[in-house]
């Protein structure tokens, strides 16, 4: 499986934004679909947004659209998620994810490889 690493996450304060990365290891990165989740304190782990494999088809989830871009090179096998007008209820830790298929999907036991998280704080 494809090991993924996040990174980019820290302390902001609201209205302002953040750029999440995620590398993986492997050179077949852009053999997978990407998505991100966050996970706050107490709750569920959330889909985010979630990115094809050529990069060109975003799918995103209400909360964050408008406010997130989800992006990646697969030259550098990485994803990025650029976060902006954050809000105090965008606090959590992130994740990215890959799967296979072809349609998006919100579901976590969908996806096969997880990083480790990357915490982000929002303060209002």
């Amino acid at each position: 499986q494809v090991q993924l690493v996040e990174s980019g996450g820290g302390l902001v304060q609201a209205g302002d934004s953040l750029r999440l990365s995620c590398a993986a290891s492997e050179r077949t990165f852009s053999t997978y679909r990407m998505g991100w989740f966050r996970q706050a304190p107490g709750k569920e782990r959330q889909f985010v947004a979630e990115i094809n494999r050529s990069g060109n088809i975003p799918y995103y989830a209400d909360s964050v659209k408008g406010r997130f871009t989800i992006s990646r090179d697969n030259t550098k096998n990485t994803v990025y998620l650029q976060m902006n007008s954050l809000k105090s209820e965008d606090t959590a830790v992130y994740y990215c994810a890959a799967r296979g298929g072809v349609r998006p999907s919100e579901n976590i036991y969908d996806y096969l490889s997880w990083g480790q998280g990357t915490q982000v704080t929002v303060s209002s």
